[in-house]
Order: structure tokens, then C-alpha cells, then sequence
């Protein structure tokens, strides 16, 4: 039974993933995210506190999900994240520093 719905981050979800028994799927899930994951965990909740404080209004939890998993270096990596609303250059450069800062 589904209790919430919440956009994770791939660290996030290694974390849960830690809880559930062996299984295939546990292996395939783990495989994948050794290939994708870039950050480690606490690279990635030092990102989210800092986004979150922010305090910049046009970004959700989606958002900074997506940020953490890819760690755009440029604007145009950043605008492919947010497809359905503009940044501005404030907002874009501000975004990108947290990011930068964190590595």
C-alpha cells in the first residue's frame, strides 16, 4: 500500500533500499545505482539544506531531487532541469554555486 508520494534522490533511495529483504530486484536496483549515483549521502543532504534555504520560490522538491542526481555545471544543464519554468540569471547563478561549493 502506497502512504505518500515523494521524489527521492538516488541516495535516498539506496538508503530504503538498504531496509527491503534480497531479492533480484534489490540487485538490478543496486547495480543501476552504482552506475548513476554521483554524489555520496552526505555531499547530497548538504545540497538539499542549502536549496532549501535558499528560499528561491520557483523550486520544488522535484527540483532539487533532480539537481542532486545530476549536479548540472552550467546554465543550459540547469534549464533542462526546470522544463516547465524560467530562471532567472540570480536564480540560475545561485543554484549553480550551491552546487559548485558542495563538490
Amino acid at each position: 500500500m502506497i502512504l505518500d508520494r515523494q521524489p527521492l534522490n538516488l541516495n535516498e533511495t539506496q538508503e530504503i533500499l538498504e531496509d527491503i529483504s534480497d531479492s533480484d530486484k534489490k540487485e538490478e536496483t543496486k547495480i543501476y545505482l552504482k552506475k548513476f549515483l554521483k554524489t555520496k549521502p552526505e555531499k547530497a543532504k548538504k545540497i538539499q539544506e542549502e536549496l532549501e534555504k535558499a528560499d528561491l520560490l520557483k523550486l520544488k522538491r522535484e527540483h532539487i531531487v533532480k539537481i542532486i542526481d545530476l549536479l548540472p555545471e552550467s546554465a543550459s544543464d540547469l534549464n533542462k532541469i526546470f522544463t516547465d519554468i524560467t530562471l532567472n540569471e540570480d536564480e540560475t547563478n545561485k543554484i549553480l554555486e550551491i552546487v559548485k561549493n558542495s563538490k
